[in-house]
């Protein structure tokens, strides 16, 4: 991260014993338990120069709980920004963290944010109320688990899969739900009145046509060969077996039309007189009457 800090190793060394790094995407990503959360923000602050906080969310893993991120930088010599995201896991029940707003200012607002879409408690938070969603709202809204209560109220004006919006009457294709969309007839105000989505039928094995051999295993290995259709011995170039021996004639070129138009029967502008051969003199003549004699 700075000068003397090159490589991953290093980096997770500045932050503390307990850290381990690793980077993809161009992206420094340090993971450090959730007993070092404070500590190691504090090392990357200090210790690493990353004096800049840009933001705190965290991720539904499931049953591995959530893991919160920082994404933190320094604005380096020349321009240069220098990232690093620091990373940690809590557990589904009962997931909290120490507060980061001692150590960056900035960390008191994503914090709020993240506890309400994720449930996610900041101990030491001085103000940790609701910041995005309406008073009385129920649940976490980023958590996989959350059920998208609009998608089953209301169809979706962009479905285009038949059997859903105003695609037409045809027959209801079985979908896959993204996490959080319930099955219309299982949550909502349609539970139990919607029939059940017919599953596609089975595909039986194939049976074989009549006169058709069974393909089995020859003593050499070799699928059988049908006697019908005897094995392929001839190149793309050459053809099929099934063409004949001898390639049809091609097609006698289609005598055009008579026509008058000067580009069918071309005349040259002018006749050109034809070479004349040149005449022997009487002289030569005589002398091969002579040879002859």
């Amino acid at each position: 991260m700075t000068g003397a800090v090159t490589t991953p190793e290093q980096t997770a060394a500045a932050i503390g014993p307990w850290a381990s790094a690793a980077e993809a995407y161009q992206l420094l990503t340090v993971d450090v338990p959730a007993e070092h959360w404070i500590e190691a923000l504090t090392a990357a602050r200090d210790g690493l120069g990353l004096t800049y906080f840009d933001w705190l969310s965290a991720v539904d893993e499931l049953g591995e709980g959530f893991s919160v991120c920082a994404h933190l930088a320094a604005a380096g010599d020349g321009g240069a920004v220098r990232h690093l995201l620091l990373r940690t896991r809590v557990p589904r029940d009962g997931a909290s963290l120490p507060t980061a707003a001692g150590v960056y200012a900035g960390a008191g607002w994503h914090e709020r944010e993240t506890h309400e879409m994720f449930g996610i408690g900041f101990e030491g938070h001085p103000h940790l109320v609701t910041l995005l969603l309406p008073d009385g709202f129920e649940g976490h809204p980023l958590r996989k688990e959350f059920v998208l209560a609009a998608r089953v109220a209301k169809a979706w004006p962009g479905a285009k899969e038949p059997g859903e919006s105003d695609h037409g009457d045809g027959p209801a294709r079985r979908k896959m739900q993204p996490p959080g969309v319930p099955d219309p007839n299982e949550w909502g105000p349609l539970k139990g009145t919607l029939p059940p989505v017919a599953e596609r039928p089975a595909r039986g094995a194939r049976t074989p046509r009549a006169g058709a051999a069974t393909p089995a295993a020859s003593a050499e290995g070799a699928p059988a060969v049908r006697a019908d259709r005897p094995r392929r011995t001839r190149s793309i170039t050459e053809g099929s077996t099934s063409q004949a021996a001898e390639a049809a004639p091609a097609p006698a070129a289609a005598t055009p039309p008579a026509s008058d138009a000067p580009w069918h029967s071309p005349v040259p502008a002018r006749e050109e007189p034809a070479p004349q051969t040149p005449q022997e003199s009487p002289e030569s003549q005589d002398s091969q009457d002579g040879d002859s004699a």
